[in-house]
């Protein structure tokens, strides 16, 4: 995961345009090419997040990692612009209002605890994205949310429990499952703009 460089990074954030323009262009789904396939043909978790004037656009991606990275980050990359149901799939004329994010992800991990108090301490703002699963489903929040919100842990487990469709105090509940990960997030500072490596 560390090994990912600012290089690869941006092609990530490139490549993720790339395949979005086509898909709302032709309604072709392309294939990486083969240097792209090589250097990402490890498996690894990927989301795809688009902004448009500061407002979340659209936002899919897989937690965990169950395919190679280039395969993720393309179905994450078409899903997040057409298959969101918060919103209308994304326009082709969109695309230069539009800035694209990739977050690379570790594999969840279950944070075990004694006690559902101890959650507070086990789990870091700005380090951790979350996963809260329940006995009527599972939502997730990347490491970037709370820190963009400005959460504290308590608020970060009760807005993921929430994302899940539970109370907001459910994360206290000893039958709810969560789990901890990390993400490196690369992002385009304006639409078709420079693309940096963002320190949460």
């Amino acid at each position: 995961m560390n090994s990912i460089s600012d290089y690869d990074g941006e092609t990530l954030v490139k490549v993720s345009r790339t395949v979005v323009t086509e898909y709302l262009k032709t309604g072709k789904k392309i294939t990486p090419s083969d240097e792209i396939r090589a250097r990402f043909s490890f498996n690894s978790g990927v989301f795809v997040t688009l902004n448009k004037d500061r407002d979340l656009r659209g936002c899919i991606g897989f937690p965990t990692p169950d395919r190679k990275l280039y395969q993720s980050l393309v179905s994450a990359s078409i899903a997040s612009a057409t298959e969101d149901p918060r919103f209308p799939p994304v326009e082709y004329d969109e695309l230069d209002k539009i800035s694209f994010e990739v977050t690379v992800l570790t594999p969840p991990e279950i944070i075990k605890v004694q006690d559902p108090s101890e959650y507070l301490s086990a789990i870091k703002v700005g380090r951790d994205g979350l996963v809260v699963r329940w006995e009527f489903g599972a939502g997730l929040l990347l490491p970037q949310v709370p820190v963009e919100y400005g959460w504290n842990v308590e608020e970060f487990l009760s807005h993921t429990c929430q994302k899940a469709g539970a109370p907001q105090d459910w994360w206290k509940q000893r039958s709810t499952v969560i789990s901890k990960f990390e993400g490196i997030v690369f992002k385009e500072t304006k639409p078709r703009g420079s693309i940096t490596r963002v320190n949460l």
